[in-house]
């Protein structure tokens, strides 16, 4: 967020209140110019183009860093042969720069948010995840770091966790 707020010249408490006020619809496939002058416009800054792009930059760049151990977890259970799939809450700009991260390989499914139009903790993504990936709900397990996406999850019928690292998720999974 730091990095966020210095381009805009704010606080990183005024950006913060309004990045996360209009994030919703970009999260839902709002293009980025379209967010980031929604930002600007909460924090009293005009953004162009060059501003918008240097901001989706700089925003991906900051969401592709992984958890420690989370890799390692994630190489683990699919050499093992668990079929995963990663559910984001997610714009287009970072759905299609993180299709080309290496830690992606671990999945066998992608689903981004920005591509479907409906972003969690809305029942219908989760239904659209397990139509895509041809499993029932009750057969999946969510896990997701905030309360209000698994409780979507649940809504929608998969088995949600809430995340409190790799090691706890082991010992959900019994890995």
């Amino acid at each position: 967020m730091p990095a966020l707020a210095e381009l805009l010249g704010v606080s990183v408490e005024d950006f913060s209140r309004a990045y996360w006020a209009v994030r919703h619809a970009y999260d839902a496939g709002q293009p980025d110019l379209e967010y980031w002058r929604a930002v600007g416009a909460s924090v009293g800054v005009p953004v162009d183009e060059a501003l918008a792009g240097r901001l989706t930059e700089v925003d991906v760049r900051g969401w592709l860093r992984a958890e420690p151990g989370v890799v390692e977890l994630l190489a683990e259970l699919a050499s093992a042969g668990v079929p995963l799939a990663l559910l984001s809450n997610a714009p287009v700009s970072f759905a299609r720069t993180a299709e080309r991260e290496p830690w992606t390989r671990h999945f066998r499914h992608l689903v981004f948010s920005g591509d479907l139009g409906v972003a969690k903790p809305d029942p219908r993504i989760f239904a659209a995840l397990a139509e895509r990936i041809g499993a029932r709900p009750e057969d999946c397990v969510f896990f997701d770091d905030r309360r209000a996406n698994v409780e979507g999850a649940v809504a929608a019928g998969l088995q949600g966790v809430l995340w409190q690292g790799p090691g706890h998720a082991r010992q959900v999974l019994g890995a």
